[in-house]
């Protein structure tokens, strides 16, 4: 019965999962408590260089929180697309994770370890994206 408790306040009752590149993946996780109230996990895993495990980052978030963080998060993103990168394409590591899942469906390729760049193979060369 213990481990029954300990097991409920530690699941996910809600999880989305976020793929940055070959080595970095971000968890949203909903966990629920004894109390049955709320609060989220961030987690960002990142794989080691060294390929032996994954080294683990993880951020608290209660529901007393949710709006403050919203606001300063949106804030901090807003400040460094209009001021500090404003001619940034955004959207070109969406384009490329949709490009990546695509081939990686048919198997035509794979990433480099070290900085998520792109290596296919195509009438014989090598080509990095």
């Amino acid at each position: 019965m213990d481990s029954e408790k300990n097991q409920h306040k530690t699941d996910s009752v809600y999880s989305n999962k976020i793929k940055a590149g070959k080595r970095r993946t971000y968890f949203f996780d909903v966990r629920q408590t004894r109390g049955d109230d709320y609060y989220i996990t961030l987690t960002e895993s990142t794989k080691k260089f060294n390929g032996e495990g994954y080294e683990r980052h993880k951020l608290f978030l209660y529901k007393e929180d949710f709006n403050r963080f919203i606001s300063g998060l949106e804030e901090v993103i807003n400040k460094v697309k209009t001021e500090y990168l404003p001619d940034y394409d955004y959207d070109e590591f969406e384009r490329r994770q949709e490009e990546w899942e695509a081939k990686q469906e048919s198997g035509t390729f794979e990433l480099d370890g070290y900085n998520n760049n792109v290596k296919e193979e195509k009438d014989g060369e090598e080509i990095s994206w």
